[in-house]
């Protein structure tokens, strides 16, 4: 895949080791629509130091919290986690809270619920939208809002999906688990994310045609998230995440007659 303008700098001024890549979590939230199956995008703030006007899913970095609170937790075990996300089981239940805690803050959906069979229907209220600032600020802790209001988090609502590895040249880099999950029944997208400009359900079909025109900007990874997910149906999103193998993807940079380009192990329809 050719390089992203945006990109071109870095990856031609590239020199000494990489930066560390921070690890992160983001959650392809999906429904049914009337033109097949939709996902909730974002458009990232212009001034965002990191894929700045870019379409993205919700999601964010890993918080050492995410790791050391005990968060009510329902659903496979972490080492279950561990087995599928091929990593220890504590890094594993990091990045699944990241996830959901993540998704929570930037769009109100919450896969959280009473018990081991429910999920909360309402996120929406002044009390909700206060706790999503609150902890986007760092003032709250998401195993103190999860148990403050007698919930526990629903790690069966969620199926791992891809991994991406930001390329080595790039200066702001992130180790990121791809998920997916089903808006769970009676919730709604609340107030914008402080992150985004812009944010709406979108058939799939219709967003890559958008991007192929060049009228929206995507970074390859999303692209090929959406192109994979956009031929399964809402109702059997986690049943599509249980089958798939996922492989570790970092797009490595190769230069062809003076023009560069990211090379990955995906085929060459990437």
């Amino acid at each position: 895949m050719p390089v992203p303008q945006r990109l071109l700098a870095s990856a031609r001024e590239v020199e000494g080791d990489p930066v560390e890549p921070r690890h992160a979590s983001t959650i392809i939230v999906v429904r049914d629509g009337a033109e097949g199956i939709e996902a909730f995008l974002m458009r990232r703030q212009a001034s965002m130091a990191f894929a700045a006007g870019m379409y993205v899913f919700p999601g964010g970095g890993m918080h050492e919290s995410d790791i050391l609170h005990d968060v009510p937790w329902s659903g496979p075990p972490a080492e279950e986690w561990g087995l599928r996300l091929r990593c220890d089981a504590g890094l594993a239940r990091g990045l699944v809270v990241a996830a959901v805690r993540e998704t929570f803050e930037e769009t109100g959906v919450l896969l959280a619920g009473s018990d081991a069979s429910t999920v909360i229907a309402d996120t929406s209220g002044a009390d909700m939208q206060a706790a999503r600032d609150a902890l986007e600020d760092g003032e709250l802790a998401f195993s103190d809002f999860l148990r403050e209001r007698g919930l526990v988090l629903r790690a069966d609502l969620i199926g791992a999906w891809a991994h991406w590895i930001t390329p080595a040249f790039e200066p702001r880099r992130y180790d990121t688990r791809f998920f997916v999950a089903a808006l769970p029944a009676g919730q709604k997208v609340g107030a914008l994310s402080r992150e985004a400009d812009q944010a709406d359900w979108a058939p799939l079909d219709r967003v890559l045609a958008a991007v192929e025109a060049g009228e929206a900007a995507m970074m390859p990874p999303t692209v090929i998230a959406c192109r994979e997910v956009a031929v399964h149906e809402a109702g059997t999103i986690l049943q599509a995440a249980a089958a798939r193998t996922i492989h570790t993807v970092e797009p490595r940079l190769v230069e062809v007659d003076g023009e560069l380009f990211l090379e990955t192990d995906l085929g060459d329809d990437t």
